[in-house]
């Protein structure tokens, strides 16, 4: 399927970047944020309520789905898509991830990660070309190289080494994807840390390898965001304007603002769905936590102007109710409520860009969180 991918700049205001991504499951428009669907499920939604919140792609996990149901059970049951019931865009991260934050359960050498369960103890190898072979039985339209990813702080000679690491599986997962039936996009990741010498190595080395597009990983993993920021100024300039620009693991409502006046096209995070699990509510006034005893007669909904329908329609008080009763429906609400929030921030961004006053936009909006939530409810 020639030209299955494809990836279209649509306009610019500064830095930011306003694009369309074309997959074989359909369109993305980017700026666009990923819920996080790790185990075939974005945690307390269906995928119809996902869909309803205006997102677009989802993101599964290459090491969870591996290790259960199986990737190749997957395949058999016609690929990730169906499996989940999700017919739109898929992006699969490659298990780097997992290679930090499952350390004590795991060995690197040249040639894989050695991983035991944190199922069953079972030994699992995810090797660069086992990686792509999952991503590709599972039918993602985005495959992610396998890499390295270490958590911040660290030493400089530790991170040059998982570096170094990373752009040779990279080479190995490019070798890979080339055989495996076409019709998907191979995305590289940059590494380095927090030393901006070994991110423009890294990019650079990359570059030279075109790839379909390119993520920045190994941020938001313990540094402040000044320093997240810095590593993507650093990085963006070398890497192909022509490609998308993926922000991995990125991240709170500012984050997302600041990361797209710097060139970032697309993110992925945990949090809008992890928080709302807890209780905690994006807005476009701010977070709002809802298990805040404040809450317990206030007959207000979040956002009376919301075009989310549960952000206008439940109560603060029910809201609160449900999560003091410990109530499952508290966390699907919520959830949904935080996705319908961040991906009306993103379409916001997407017209800011293209009537050209995505500064008014940026300021406007932090100076509304600035401010906080509507007036204080008086009872």
């Amino acid at each position: 399927m020639p030209n299955a991918f494809t990836f279209h700049l649509i306009g610019t205001d500064g830095a930011a970047r306003r694009g369309e991504v074309v997959t074989p499951h359909g369109r993305v428009q980017t700026p666009a944020f990923m819920p996080v669907g790790t185990q075939a499920t974005v945690k307390a939604l269906t995928p119809d309520e996902v869909a309803r919140t205006g997102a677009e792609i989802v993101l599964g996990n290459t090491y969870h789905l591996m290790l259960r149901p199986g990737a190749e059970r997957i395949a058999r049951l016609g690929g990730l898509h169906k499996f989940m019931n999700w017919p739109h865009p898929i992006l699969t991260d490659s298990g780097g991830f997992q290679v930090m934050s499952l350390s004590e359960l795991r060995k690197i050498d040249e040639k894989a990660v050695t991983f035991r369960s944190h199922l069953d103890g079972a030994m699992v190898e995810l090797s660069p070309e086992r990686a792509v072979e999952i991503q590709t039985l599972l039918g993602a339209d985005i495959v992610m190289q396998l890499d390295e990813c270490v958590r911040l702080p660290a030493k400089r000679d530790e991170i040059e080494r998982a570096m170094q690491l990373s752009l040779r599986w990279a080479e190995r997962c490019k070798r890979a994807f080339e055989s495996a039936p076409p019709a998907r996009a191979l995305f590289a990741i940059v590494q380095g840390g927090d030393d901006s010498a070994l991110r423009v190595d890294s990019a650079r080395a990359l570059a030279a390898m075109d790839f379909q597009g390119y993520a920045i990983g190994g941020l938001a993993v313990g540094e402040p965001q000044d320093v997240m920021l810095a590593m993507i100024e650093t990085v963006m300039p070398h890497l192909p304007a022509e490609r998308p620009h993926y922000l991995m693991g990125v991240g709170t409502p500012d984050d997302l603002i600041e990361a797209v006046a710097r060139g970032i096209d697309m993110f992925d995070c945990v949090m809008p769905t992890r928080n709302g699990r807890h209780g905690l509510a994006y807005t476009r006034f701010g977070p709002v936590n809802l298990r805040n005893a404040r809450h317990t007669d206030d007959p207000r909904p979040l956002d009376a102007d919301s075009g989310y329908p549960a952000t206008r329609t439940y109560s603060r008080a029910y809201l609160h109710h449900l999560m003091k009763a410990n109530e499952i429906l508290g966390s699907m609400l919520i959830s949904a409520i935080n996705l319908a929030y961040y991906q009306s921030l993103m379409r916001g961004m997407r017209e800011a860009i293209e009537g050209k006053r995505f500064e008014d936009f940026r300021s406007e909006t932090k100076a509304r969180w600035a401010r906080g939530d509507i007036e204080p409810f008086a009872p």
